[in-house]
């Protein structure tokens, strides 16, 4: 498990020099925002089985993450799940069955927590994957929770998504960078779910 100091720290590594996260170029898409689903915590829960199916006991942690596990908040019609392996980096224990089940590798980022980014075209699904000792999952369950909680941060970042994908979608731009430019708004929300949650603050 991670320290408190390191759930509250940003920890934002460039890739080293002449490396790339993406193992799937980027492609520019329209980025749509659309009003919450009641069904997307019934295609979380089914994604979930499918995980569960295809690693078994390797799967030690399977988590709803990001917008679409906040009710009442519009996001992205894509599942993201965080799923805890024993090792990510040791590929071999759970990719192959992972892509057998359907999902593909598109981000892999050894310099950032060990972090592995794998996508489900339908439904749609951004799977990310992480060691037990990897500080990003709590972020997501603590941001998740404050969000569930509080109506006026929830209203917040459903602004910001929005403004942020209209400007996005003019640009012609990446997701990305979509996510660049609200990344200040969530942000200053993490912040305060770190402080309701009784963590430090980042410059403590």
């Amino acid at each position: 498990m991670p320290s408190a100091r390191e759930i509250v720290v940003f920890d934002d590594d460039a890739p080293p020099a002449g490396q790339s996260p993406w193992m799937v170029p980027q492609a520019t898409e329209h980025i749509a925002i659309v009003e919450y689903d009641a069904a997307w915590p019934t295609r979380f829960r089914e994604l979930a089985d499918r995980i569960a199916t295809a690693l078994g006991a390797r799967a030690l942690e399977i988590n709803h993450v990001g917008s679409t596990s906040v009710p009442g908040l519009p996001a992205k019609p894509i599942i993201d799940i965080d799923l805890t392996v024993a090792d990510s980096s040791d590929e071999r224990a759970w990719l192959p069955q992972l892509e057998v089940a359907g999902f593909v590798l598109t981000v892999r980022e050894p310099w950032w927590q060990e972090h592995r980014c794998l996508k489900l075209p339908d439904p749609r699904c951004n799977l990310h994957v992480f060691s037990p000792d990897a500080s990003e999952p709590w972020r997501h369950r603590i941001v998740r929770d404050h969000l569930r909680r509080d109506a006026a941060d929830r209203a917040r970042y459903a602004s910001a998504k929005t403004a942020s994908a209209a400007a996005a979608n003019a640009e012609g731009e990446t997701v990305a960078q979509y996510n660049a430019r609200k990344e200040s708004t969530i942000r200053a929300i993490s912040a305060r779910a770190f402080l309701a949650a009784g963590l430090p603050a980042a410059a403590g």
